[in-house]
């Protein structure tokens, strides 16, 4: 076991949420846009790029099993170098003509892979380091959680588009897939190097004081974990109101950067890879990030309770940005970057609204930490089966009435929003239930 002490946590969590985000970034949004660029259908995009994400709604079924085999450094190092190493294959396999078939393949891997290196990277977070220090480190994993947002969905769509500029000059048919197969070489060596690196100065995490100790006892801890949570007072009402939260963003947000990209004929906005990489990815990306930031004092001012309908609002009404945008179609750069910077900004100020319900309603108990990776697991299929069929509900509607459906979907929301009981205080409120 390493002495944690003479590892200073500046020199791994900043890389070690960094690993965490790239992979995820760029299976779920950057990958939209390249199969997009290589020809696969809106319905196909959709439908598995949505499906892919399932084993981070998931993962907790298999979270007790790393405490009984190995460290968490060792998963975290394996789990790095396979995904990395997967991005390598896929950057290969591009030019065969089954190409979109093998990427899901072996995306698949890597969302597993991603999911299992999230569970020990938070575990030697948690376990390395004490509570002080996590407080003091807790803005750094955010940050550089989203910086590969910004470097992925920003800066390598950016640079995709003027890979894809360049090679149409001397071939015009392949010219997206050189590009992508270079974005996805580079995501490859940044995860192997990341792996690298973690070998050397990532600490090795230690066990919890209440951890299994044999598979069976990790499956009958489980079990009780379940149980407990599913018994909690208000539980299907919190669930229900976890999956209807973000109904509005997974319907929309695959079918977002399509909508950009698309021809003005076929009615989407027209945009280039480098445009969407700029104001999507990096400026929509720091927008939100900012967002985040003030939608956290704003719920510490007034209480969670008070202002939850609020950020409901805040978060699911924005998204008539995008129908006003399909019906008008504006050619205007400046209007369309104000517009999904300022969707983004609300997106991350509600965002933290359901942030906060999980950790302050959901979590408490006796496994608060279980509980609330149950809670990000609903969430995330909340997230990720309205996205699944996004694509097919495009295909026979038409971006108008497709943002419209979007917002129609927002509705049982602002309803259990403004009828939920808390059964815990939140920060400035008492408990009612």
């Amino acid at each position: 076991m390493q002495d944690h002490k003479k590892i200073s946590p500046i020199t791994w969590i900043p890389t070690a949420y960094f690993a965490m985000g790239l992979p995820f970034v760029a299976i779920s949004l950057a990958s939209v846009i390249m199969f997009a660029d290589l020809g696969i259908d809106e319905a196909s995009i959709t439908f598995w790029t949505s499906l892919l994400i399932l084993p981070y709604s998931i993962k907790p079924l298999w979270s007790p099993l790393l405490e009984l085999y190995y460290t968490k450094k060792h998963f975290a190092l394996v789990c790095q170098m396979l995904s990395g190493i997967c991005f390598g294959l896929i950057a290969f396999l591009l030019p065969v003509p089954d190409f979109f078939a093998f990427a899901i393949a072996i995306m698949a891997v890597i969302t597993i892979s991603g999911a299992t290196n999230d569970i020990a990277t938070d575990g030697i977070y948690l376990t390395a380091i004490d509570k002080k220090t996590q407080a003091q480190y807790i803005g750094w994993q955010g940050a550089f959680y989203n910086l590969a947002k910004v470097l992925v969905n920003g800066g390598l769509v950016y640079l995709a588009g003027a890979l894809i500029t360049h090679f149409k000059a001397e071939d015009p048919e392949n010219a997206a897939k050189y590009a992508w197969m270079i974005i996805m070489g580079i995501i490859a060596s940044v995860m192997i190097g990341v792996a690298i690196y973690h070998w050397f100065f990532l600490p090795t995490g230690s066990k919890n004081e209440e951890s299994p100790a044999s598979f069976g006892s990790a499956m009958v801890s489980l079990l009780d974990v379940f149980k407990d949570f599913f018994t909690k007072k208000h539980i299907w009402l919190y669930i229900l109101f976890i999956l209807c939260y973000r109904l509005t963003e997974g319907f929309a947000v695959k079918m977002v950067p399509l909508f950009l990209k698309a021809p003005v004929d076929m009615g989407g906005l027209g945009l280039s890879n480098e445009s969407i990489g700029l104001i999507y990815g990096t400026l929509g990306t720091i927008a939100f990030i900012v967002g985040s930031i003030l939608g956290g004092y704003f719920i510490a001012h007034f209480g969670l309770k008070k202002v939850l309908f609020t950020l409901v609002c805040i978060f699911n009404i924005p998204f008539v940005i995008y129908l006003l945008f399909a019906q008008c179609q504006p050619d205007s750069i400046t209007l369309i970057a104000v517009g999904l910077v300022t969707e983004y900004f609300c997106y991350g100020f509600g965002f933290v609204g359901l942030t906060l319900f999980m950790m302050q309603q959901v979590a408490p108990g006796k496994h608060p930490m279980a509980h609330y990776a149950f809670a990000s697991g609903i969430m995330n299929l909340g997230f990720m089966l309205p996205g699944m069929i996004s694509g097919y509900v495009y295909q026979h509607t038409g971006y108008e009435l497709f943002f419209t459906i979007a917002l129609v979907m927002s509705v049982p929301a602002f309803i259990l929003a403004a009828t939920i009981p808390f059964t815990h205080p939140s920060d400035n409120s008492q408990s009612k239930s």
